[in-house]
């Protein structure tokens, strides 16, 4: 599945799932941003677990993916991989929900692009996928990710403690969250088009 759009500003911006030939792009984007995504990226709690191997990274996402419970992307500008969207925990029945995550490297941050893939995702799982809940849950300290749910009218859910183990520790953080009447018939992607670029994303 490819879901394509633009930035507010214009850039075009692609979701498409990894692929074993992303490897180079995503280990090295991963390498060249450690220390900017070390703040907000989850650690295991314990020393156990295993380094997964890329390969076996793809193949569990694709796992996800057939099963119906989750939709991991990479993000992409241009053909170029610049971070990642994961729509995870989906839930059908009586609760119909998501949660969404994401990072960006930090040489494409600040340009709405996280925002606009937030959007497509979001606007597919609400639509296509006929979901009603989509939660996003960030640090207190992330302000370029607060943005992101500003920018897209997320409700602000309150404080969830000792939420993720993340940079070796359990982090609070805010719960986000935007249902289908929220939107009252809008896109997520003509509200953020409305709303314009604005900084910082």
């Amino acid at each position: 599945m490819v879901l394509r759009g633009h930035t507010p500003a214009g850039l075009p911006v692609e979701l498409s799932p990894l692929r074993l030939a992303d490897e180079r792009a995503f280990t090295g984007l991963r390498r060249a941003n450690a220390e900017w995504l070390r703040p907000w990226d989850a650690t295991p709690p314990v020393d156990t677990e295993e380094v997964v191997a890329f390969g076996e990274l793809v193949r569990r996402y694709n796992a996800e993916g057939l099963q119906g419970r989750g939709l991991p992307f990479g993000i992409r500008v241009e053909n170029r991989l610049v971070g990642q969207l994961s729509v995870s925990s989906i839930v059908l029945g009586s609760f119909r929900s998501c949660t969404v995550g994401y990072w960006i490297g930090q040489a494409m941050a600040g340009r709405d692009i996280v925002p606009t893939a937030v959007a497509l995702a979001g606007d597919h799982v609400l639509g296509t996928l006929g979901l009603h809940r989509i939660e996003i849950n960030i640090r207190p300290e992330n302000t370029p990710s607060l943005a992101v749910v500003d920018k897209l009218g997320f409700r602000d859910e309150g404080p969830r403690q000792r939420y993720l183990h993340i940079d070796g520790e359990w982090r609070d953080h805010r719960s986000f969250a935007l249902t289908v009447e929220d939107l009252a018939g809008e896109s997520l992607q003509d509200r953020l088009a409305r709303r314009g670029p604005r900084m910082p994303s």
